[in-house]
């Protein structure tokens, strides 16, 4: 049984009110993106990246895009340390790019991480500890006093270490496990560690405020945000960073209302990788920001490349259903949701907007490089004629009637129902072609004579079931004379009600296609197809088709 009550709340609201964020409608502008797939993304991982799998995958966020990447902890183990390592020596860090690497607050490791980082170009030493309410009495069994002794003694070290080490070095502090911790005393941690470093307009210092452990709601987080925004001492001379987890799945939504509460820089990962439910998706929340007009300052314009290398290098899977980088986030199986579709990317195409607005895809696919005729319109038992349409159109050249486009619709589901299985583009095609295109059984049309006095008369010689007969019919045109004499010669019952024709322009040859559509007596309607260079032949190969097919 499940006893809820023995959970109370672990986080603390500010002593005062903050709420300026929620008078905001929404993020403006791109925070400094920091990765720490490398580090918090790569401890995760059951079987950690080997050296070289790491220097692809930090060369693959440098192509993204990213200008600030946490490399490692490089007191924690060797490879880190190589991998640190290499990344100086083989003079693989861009100008432009400043690594991150990261220390507890305890001197005999961050002794080590400054050997480590010895002569990077550009680092960031990132120290923290641990702050809240349940590690200080659980875990350290510390007072205040203590722990806030601790972070200082360590910013000291920082401060003293950067002076006697080769590089050129940058300050960031995280009260670990900020959300557990009383804003007051995280405020009282963060203060005094700058003033140690003494921030300023040349050497800012970063001040990370971790979701080590999401405790409540993402306002609750906002406003905690905003209260050490607005009390930090050095303010303009501080970055504010959020490094959310996403225990309770909020991690974008801490991310974005952290955003409007006033911090500056987010840390993350790519698919929100991380310990336990992960950290915040970097992609989740860069392009939410581009899907309203905001440039992230990330290039994910690629994004199948981007989802191949990822698990090649982690073993880890990105979902099919992960927000913008899934391969079926973008695909429409519903008829309803096919057709709006269908109909919004004829709208865009025939009115060139100035703005994206198609129903329900929130951004346009190719700018993630997804392409509209494998990855958005797929086709099982759900589909419905919009879609199948769609494909035949868009892919094939086939611009079928509206009703005609219906009965192909449920064929395709038909099918689709009775193999339990996706319908490629391929096989739609080749099922319009077995079903609507050329029928000759049981009648077929052998030869076609025609004679014009004024109204049309036609000697047509066909067959059903091996029975041969030539008939002679007039009627007001060509294809109609061609239904009366079958009629004629069959007792054959029916109104000819649609007819269509279109060039192939995707043939190699100047061949065309005609769309017959005949009503049966009881008011159904049947369907036919025609192709040939002679666009008659293909309009009789078309009625005999949708007769076959009564």
């Amino acid at each position: 049984m499940m006893d809820c009550k023995k959970y109370v709340k672990q986080y603390y609201m500010p002593p005062v009110r903050c709420m300026k964020w929620a008078e905001k409608e929404c993020v403006e502008k791109a925070p400094i993106w920091c990765s720490v797939d490398l580090r918090d993304g790569n401890q995760a991982l059951v079987i950690p990246m080997s050296l070289e799998q790491k220097i692809e995958f930090f060369k693959l966020l440098v192509k993204i895009g990213f200008k600030e990447i946490e490399v490692g902890f490089p007191a924690a183990s060797e490879t880190e340390y190589e991998f640190l390592r290499a990344l100086i020596e083989r003079n693989l860090i861009p100008d432009d790019v400043t690594i991150q690497v990261l220390t507890q607050a305890r001197e005999h490791i961050i002794r080590k991480t400054f050997e480590a980082v010895k002569g990077a170009p550009r680092a960031i030493i990132h120290v923290y500890n641990s702050t809240s309410v349940s590690q200080r009495e659980q875990v350290f069994r510390k007072s205040k006093e203590d722990i806030l002794k601790i972070a200082v003694e360590g910013a000291q070290l920082l401060k003293t270490l950067a002076d006697e080490t080769e590089g050129n070095f940058l300050f960031e502090y995280s009260p670990e496990s900020f959300t557990g911790t009383e804003p007051e005393y995280a405020l009282d941690v963060c203060n005094a560690v700058l003033d140690v470093w003494k921030p300023t307009e040349e050497k800012k210092a970063i001040i990370n405020l971790p979701v080590t452990v999401e405790h409540s709601m993402p306002h609750v987080y906002a406003s905690q945000i905003e209260y050490m925004c607005d009390n930090l001492k050095y303010r303009e001379n501080v970055i504010v960073s959020l490094h959310p987890h996403n225990d309770r799945g909020c991690g974008v939504a801490d991310s974005e209302m952290g955003l409007l509460a006033g911090a500056d820089r987010i840390e993350g990962t790519l698919f929100g990788n991380g310990e336990r439910t992960g950290n915040v998706d970097i992609i989740t929340l860069a392009m939410n920001m581009y899907a309203q007009g905001v440039n992230p300052e990330l290039d994910f314009s690629d994004m199948p490349d981007i989802c191949e290398k990822y698990e090649k290098y982690t073993g880890m899977k990105v979902d099919e259903r992960s927000p913008y980088s899934g391969a079926l986030v973008f695909a429409a199986f519903s008829g309803s949701h096919q057709d709006a579709i269908a109909k919004g990317m004829k709208w865009i195409e025939e009115k060139d907007p100035d703005h994206w607005t198609v129903p329900y895809l929130p951004i346009d696919p190719q700018d993630v490089g997804r392409n509209y005729d494998a990855d958005v319109i797929r086709i099982n038992s759900q589909s419905g004629k919009g879609g199948v349409g769609y494909i035949l159109e868009t892919r094939f050249g086939l611009n079928l009637p509206a009703k005609m486009r219906e009965a192909m619709g449920y064929a395709a589901k038909a099918v689709s129902d009775h193999t339990h299985k996706e319908l490629l583009p391929e096989e739609i095609f080749e099922l319009f072609k077995t079903t609507f295109e050329n029928v000759k059984k049981p009648y077929s049309v052998q030869k076609v004579h025609f004679q014009q006095n004024g109204h049309i008369t036609t000697q047509v010689t066909s067959s059903c079931n091996g029975r041969v007969i030539t008939t002679q019919a007039e009627g007001n045109g060509r294809l109609n004379a061609v239904s009366n004499a079958l009629k004629k010669a069959y007792n054959l019952q029916y109104d000819l009600v649609t007819y269509q024709e279109h060039a192939l322009e995707q043939s190699s040859s100047s061949k065309a296609i005609a769309y017959v559509g005949i009503r049966k007596p009881d008011g159904s309607l049947s369907w036919g197809a025609g192709v040939d260079t002679d666009i008659i032949k293909a309009s009789i190969d078309a009625l005999v088709t949708a007769i076959n097919n009564r």
